[in-house]
């Protein structure tokens, strides 16, 4: 059983920026691709950016330049700096890991988000 915790999310006004971060416990052997997801109200929910365990990364294109994922793999954690903020990025940011347990099987988790609005 594995547990993903996202924190950092926030109030923030428009060309801010938030680090978000989400940190995996639990029977963890490895982790894999690490991911953040966003949903805002109405829509669909995107895929912001991933990383590997190698550390090649992701983006959207609506987050080129502006949004950086990173890992830290002796804390199971990955992070998304977020510049230059725009109102648009206002979601619900959630994190998404393939971990491989104990048993050398991959399990896709998912936290339970974190609030990002950028807002005037």
């Amino acid at each position: 059983q594995v547990q993903l915790v996202e924190s950092g999310g926030g109030l923030v006004q428009p060309g801010g920026s938030l680090r978000l971060s989400c940190a995996a416990s639990g029977s963890i052997f490895s982790i894999n691709a690490m991911r953040w997801y966003r949903q805002a109200p109405g829509k669909q929910r995107e895929l912001v950016a991933s990383i590997t365990s190698g550390g090649s990364t992701n983006y959207a294109d609506s987050v080129k330049g502006r949004f950086t994922i990173s890992r830290d793999n002796a804390k199971n954690t990955v992070y998304l700096q977020m510049n230059s903020l725009k109102p648009e990025d206002t979601a619900v940011y959630n994190c998404n890991a393939n971990v491989r347990d104990y048993g050398l099987r991959y399990n896709n988790y998912w936290g339970q988000g974190t609030q990002v609005t950028v807002s005037s």
